[in-house]
């Protein structure tokens, strides 16, 4: 069943956000947001969506007041946020507990912070931890209870302080499957019967099914810099069934407007011209070639062709992990995505099954064929005399296009694929990129 909701006023709101960071060197700016705005209503719980790289996190923490905007604005039932938000709680990824106090002093750290007396801080603390299942531990350490109770002291200690919205940054993605499943669940419920101790939630999450199951809307981000792609009503009635076929139908559309990037949200996903880009600007995926293989001779041994949200759910997989396995598969013309179905190609399945000699072969020839940053590094060191490039050189150049730490991730995926292919060869300790031994390359072999 389909909910309509009326529209209620915003609690907190985002303004065309823009969030840059220096680049080293003074090579200018790394854009992480670039005119992303966000509202949270009264009684309403917001999901932001995204991959790896679309600036969740840190939008989170601006909208909460922890690190200013580099543009835009943030308002508070209409004033503006100009530091920490008193009117926000937050449950962190990590458990972020202090290991030398109590459950219960960790719970009432954020009141006695407050100046709230001794006896309703404790009454307080005692009410939350009763409402979280941790009557019993209010004297334990955090080290003697497991990761699943240390996040429900995290709930617990945002929950005393009765915010107006609560913010979750990824609260479930440290816990093992059964246990996060069951925490999700109890959260659910307490919002479907109207106990919740916030009056609105915002979500940080790169899990669909967990959007889906919380959430009343979705806001999808891009990446390169995070943007707002666009949002999704939730409309499904309260309490959710991970086997209704609305909410199936909901995580599967939402499953192919993250692996179509050009894809509109409100509309069936299309195909979009994609514009032209220098060559070290185009993001690898960070994904094994063992891995990718791996992807491979499942999707052969299934027929060549399966959806991929199916495919994540029988991997157990979250979406942050398969699809970068995905996009690298796609990228190298193994195989084609469209509209959430992957197919292996032919050269995908000639790659898959081959031997090592030959799926080396194939590689290489897909790599050059269709990963311009490493072809660009094999013709640039092809071009030396000596065959020889410091990694500086190239590290300097994606530093233009990528945050330091990306810059580096980039080039070690670089690094990973053009050894599969042999390529080049990428000596750490002397931090120098270099062609094989002339007697061991292909041309050599093959005058």
């Amino acid at each position: 069943m389909v909910v309509r909701r009326e529209l209620e006023p915003a609690v907190i709101a985002a303004e065309n956000i823009v969030k840059t960071f220096p680049l080293p060197e003074g090579h200018g700016v790394f854009t992480v947001l670039r005119d992303v705005s966000v509202q949270v209503r009264v009684r309403e719980v917001v999901a932001i969506l995204g991959r790896s790289g679309s600036g969740k996190s840190t939008l989170l923490r601006i909208m909460a007041g922890l690190i200013p905007p580099s543009g835009g604005r943030v308002l508070n039932a209409g004033r503006p946020v100009s530091g920490p938000n008193p009117e926000v709680a937050m449950v962190f990824q990590s458990f972020a507990l202090l290991p030398w106090l109590t459950v219960q002093d960790n719970v009432e750290l954020g009141l006695k912070a407050r100046n709230v007396s001794p006896a309703e801080r404790r009454s307080r603390a005692l009410k939350v931890l009763d409402m979280v299942g941790l009557d019993g531990f209010e004297s334990a350490y955090p080290k003697e209870l497991s990761g699943g109770m240390q996040q429900r002291v995290g709930f617990a200690r945002a929950f005393v302080v009765q915010p107006r919205v609560l913010f979750m940054d990824e609260p479930f993605s440290a816990l093992d499957v059964l246990t996060a499943e069951n925490l999700r669940g109890e959260i659910a419920s307490l919002w479907a019967q109207g106990s919740f101790p916030a009056g609105s939630i915002l979500l940080v999450t790169h899990n669909i099914e967990e959007a889906v199951l919380l959430a009343d809307r979705v806001v999808i981000l891009g990446s390169n810099p995070g943007h707002v792609r666009g949002e999704l009503e939730i409309g499904l009635k309260r309490p959710r069934e991970h086997e209704d076929p609305q909410f199936k139908a909901l995580v599967d559309r939402i499953y192919t407007i993250m692996t179509n990037p050009e894809a509109r949200v409100e509309e069936a996903p299309v195909e979009a011209p994609k514009a032209a880009v220098r060559t070290f600007a185009v993001p690898l995926p960070h994904a094994r070639v063992g891995s990718i293989s791996g992807l491979l001779e499942l999707l052969i041994d299934r027929g060549c062709t399966d959806d991929v949200s199916q495919l994540a759910a029988r991997l157990v997989l979250e979406v942050d992990d398969l699809l970068p396995i995905v996009d690298a598969a796609v990228l190298l013309g193994f195989a084609q995505l469209e509209h959430g179905d992957l197919t292996v190609t032919d050269v995908g399945r000639k790659f898959a099954e081959a031997d090592i000699l030959s799926s080396k072969e194939i590689f290489r020839q897909q790599v050059l064929a269709n990963v311009p940053q490493v072809a660009s590094i094999y013709e640039t060191l092809k071009e030396k005399h000596d065959g020889k490039m410091r990694a500086d050189f190239f590290l300097d150049i994606l530093d233009e296009h990528f945050s330091l730490d990306e810059a580096q991730a980039q080039f070690a995926t670089a690094v990973e694929w053009a050894r599969f292919a042999e390529l080049f060869e990428y000596d750490a300790k002397e931090e120098l990129l270099k062609l094989p031994e002339v007697a061991e390359t292909p041309e050599a072999a093959n005058p």
